[in-house]
């Protein structure tokens, strides 16, 4: 929010300079970007008014003037701009005059012609940048004033960057009610003229979509003249406010919305056809808005319509077949207040960003629209003329944010300040506020006013008491409470297990978006997986809830490729949503990405890429700090991972989690160009653990027995381990694989894996009789589960 010093001072104007006035609307929460002068450094400019132009003898483009500085004599000057002509009247540097850059005005000679000065354009005294021609000032500006006395450029631009919560400071007023009560000044309310309705003409309005619209307000205004100017106090408080003067009505609704926060739009009345309707875009509505930009509307964006399209894309920008122009006669004025939530977003998916746009997805003051349109009223008749017609309105109550009543505690104001402010302070401080105080014994029942949507509980009252009474000043005491004791579970690993394990094994932690192409989301989502599309997305690029931590961490590891890194290792923990926007669920997941070499560049190994069995491992170490025994890795297909280097993770029967290679014809798409190995796992089931258990050492000898099993080449080492945990016997203490082996006396589509098997008893020494029958017992389970034969 940016706006002239000396418009602020029109409202409240406490006993204190600039930089005073910027320190304490930082302090309490304003915070001041900056404070620029008006204008550039100069003096000795003056009114002058030109009285003759004449060719220069010498050179086409050149005029030799007379021009008029209430001093004893014409001044002759020679001037090269194409708008110089008789009676303007326009800024002269005088000779000895000093202009911005310390550019110092003297006699001069300009092809043989004496020049006695300077005809200013506004770029050439800093008011503006690289605007051509001499700046023409009003036919009442008094000859020989001084021109920063006459424009007031004595003057300074405060920016004021505001929190989203504070749209209530999104105009001149709403800055002065707060220096009001920083300060204790009184505001000077603006003059509210009574608008004489001269014309009875109206619009028929409708709202369809009352819930996005509780309130629209219109006004005919009839007969004005648009060609009049705009009074130049006026244009000079937009430009200290950085908007253009665009013609005098489009200027009342912008000097209306600085003012008081309200924006507004103007309609020509005889470019609509029939009344005024609120709705939602039809499929496939088009429009070209005031900025000659063609936008095809979506069916969930408000427009404003007539009878036979839209003109308007309601809170954002008016379309330009209904905008006023040089040929306008009769005006529909408007002003409404709509729903934040309706609003936000949506000129973004646009490309678009407006000042009005900003302001009423942070909300308006439901309240507002009618003075509104009476403070526009008033300015655009003293300005254009015209007759007003009456207010039309349109108002759904029930619709419209409802009245709050916070019951506010002196007890708990001490509590979280750690100060008792005085009663007399508190109801001041927030009636000034604006807010209705009622007192209570030791309470206060505050009703908060429908400009502050940001007040909702009796903390956020407090949090402005705290503000206003300054948090430099607010004493440091430390914090007192009673320490609760937590259970910390044996059963439940802590996350930085984990996160410790993969940054010892060389990965680095990285923390993405949950919000996600959705592109990239489709080539990695599981066939018939559907992301949650965000209502009001940041960007096109980040539109889905992620239903995977790979989108994230691929898009930031081809970032590290593009960069010259070419050994990467990344992981994350977060969540991944699934369902609806109605029933969002939430995963925690730790995943991770991995491309490069196996080893960082070194002389004792030689360099080899990493594979998929590196990467099992990482995900084995991972699983292994539970101490969990009942993992497998299955070979299943995901239409994101390639075929044959993909394992699904079960524990015991539970699925969670994947890991394999990127599937190579998704390389293009996501801008790889490398092999690229993935693994997701769900974070609950790795963070359960077996609480370890004490068990005395046996002193009896431990008897081995090894199998050599012949089973087909596509059984994996994991079914047979699997089928062997099944095993229930107290003497076998470890299984083992130790070696696998195809070729001489092997049958083609068959191999031999050897097996040994650690038997031992913790209270006696094993006989030979129940080692066989358990031998006997695991070759037969081996034989129905996976058809294991016993090599001879």
């Amino acid at each position: 929010m940016k706006f002239s010093e000396k418009w602020l001072r029109e409202w409240v104007n406490p006993d204190i300079d600039s930089d005073t006035l910027s320190a304490l609307l930082t302090q309490a929460g304003l915070e001041v970007d900056a404070i620029e002068p008006v204008a550039g450094d100069f003096t000795g400019v003056v009114v002058g008014q030109v009285v003759s132009v004449e060719p220069h003898p010498d050179a086409d483009k050149l005029r030799c003037c007379k021009v008029d500085v209430a001093g004893d004599e014409l001044l002759s000057i020679v001037c090269g701009a194409a708008n110089v002509r008789q009676d303007l009247k326009i800024p002269v540097a005088v000779v000895g005059s000093v202009l911005p850059g310390n550019f110092k005005i003297k006699k001069a000679k300009l092809r043989g012609v004496e020049s006695f000065g300077m005809l200013c354009g506004a770029s050439e005294i800093g008011l503006v940048d690289n605007v051509k021609g001499l700046m023409e000032l009003a036919d009442d500006a008094p000859i020989g004033t001084d021109l920063r006395e006459y424009l007031d450029l004595d003057d300074v631009s405060i920016d004021v960057d505001l929190t989203p919560n504070r749209s209530d400071c999104l105009g001149v007023a709403g800055i002065a009610r707060e220096v009001g009560v920083l300060t204790g000044c009184d505001l000077t309310q603006w003059p509210q003229a009574t608008i004489s309705e001269k014309s009875t003409k109206t619009v028929n309005i409708t709202v369809d979509a009352v819930a996005d619209c509780p309130r629209y307000v219109g006004r005919v205004i009839e007969n004005v003249n648009v060609k009049a100017e705009t009074p130049l106090w006026m244009q000079e408080k937009l430009r200290r406010s950085g908007v253009r003067s665009l013609g005098p009505v489009v200027d009342v609704t912008n000097y209306v919305m600085l003012e008081l926060g309200q924006p507004m739009h103007a309609f020509d009345l005889d470019k609509l056809s029939g009344g005024i309707t609120v709705r939602t875009a039809k499929d496939a509505e088009k429009l070209t808005l005031l900025d000659e930009q063609e936008v095809t509307i979506t069916d969930n964006t408000l427009v404003i319509a007539d009878d036979s399209s839209a003109l308007a894309l309601a809170g954002i920008m008016g379309g330009e077949a209904s905008s006023v122009t040089d040929d306008t006669k009769h005006l529909f004025l408007e002003a409404a207040h709509f729903n934040p939530l309706v609003i936000a977003g949506r000129a973004r998916a646009y490309g678009l960003h407006t000042d009005s746009s900003h302001r009423f997805e942070r909300g308006v003051d439901p309240e507002l629209p009618c003075a509104a349109i009476e403070r526009a009223t008033a300015l655009l008749l003293d300005i254009v003329g015209g007759e007003a017609g009456p207010i039309s309105e349109s108002v759904s109550e029930e619709s419209l944010p409802q009245e709050k009543v916070i019951t506010l505690r002196a007890s708990r104001i001490k509590r979280v300040l750690g100060i008792a402010i005085d009663t007399a302070q508190v109801e001041d401080q927030l009636t000034r506020l604006g807010l209705t105080v009622v007192a209570d014994d030791d309470s206060w029942q505050v009703t908060v006013p429908s400009f502050r949507f940001d007040l909702a509980i009796e903390v956020d009252l407090i949090e402005e008491l705290g503000r206003l009474y300054g948090y430099d000043k607010l004493p440091e005491t430390r914090p007192q409470g009673t320490v609760l004791t937590t259970d910390i579970s044996e059963h439940t690993l802590a996350t930085h297990r984990l996160q410790a394990l993969l940054v010892d094994r060389g990965y680095q932690e990285a923390i993405t978006y949950s919000f996600v192409d959705p592109e990239i989301q489709q080539h990695l989502a599981i066939d018939g997986e559907e992301a949650i599309a965000l209502a009001n997305p940041i960007s096109a690029d980040l539109s889905v809830m992620r239903t995977s931590l790979w989108p994230g961490l691929i898009q930031a590891m081809v970032y590290n490729l593009n960069r010259q890194h070419d050994r990467i290792r990344l992981f994350e923990v977060g969540r991944s949503f699934r369902g609806t926007q109605d029933n969002v669920e939430q995963h925690r997941q730790i995943g991770g990405v991995v491309c490069g070499s196996r080893y960082a560049e070194q002389w004792s190994d030689k360099q080899r890429p990493i594979d998929f069995f590196d990467v099992k491992a990482d995900v084995e170490a991972l699983l292994d700090l539970g101490g969990e025994t009942s993992i497998r890795f299955v070979a299943e297909e995901h239409p994101a991972l390639h075929p044959g280097q993909t394992a699904r993770i079960y524990k015991d029967e539970q699925a969670i989690g994947w890991l394999g290679a990127l599937h190579p014809r998704l390389n293009k798409a996501l801008g790889l160009n490398v092999r690229v190995y993935v693994f997701e796992l769900a974070l609950t089931p790795v963070l359960n653990a077996q609480v370890p258990s004490f068990e005395p050492l046996s002193r009896f000898p431990t008897n081995r027995r090894d199998l050599a099993l012949v089973v087909d080449s596509h059984t994996t080492a994991g079914e047979i381990e699997h089928c062997l945990n099944g095993v229930k016997s107290d003497i076998l203490k470890e299984i083992q694989l130790f070696d696998v082996y195809s070729g001489d006396g092997v049958e083609v589509g068959k191999k031999s894996i050897a097996v040994a098997f650690y038997l031992q008893h913790a209270e006696r020494t094993l006989t030979d009789e129940e080692v066989e029958a358990l031998m006997l017992t695991i070759a037969e389970r081996l034989e129905q589960h996976v058809g294991a034969v016993i090599r001879s």
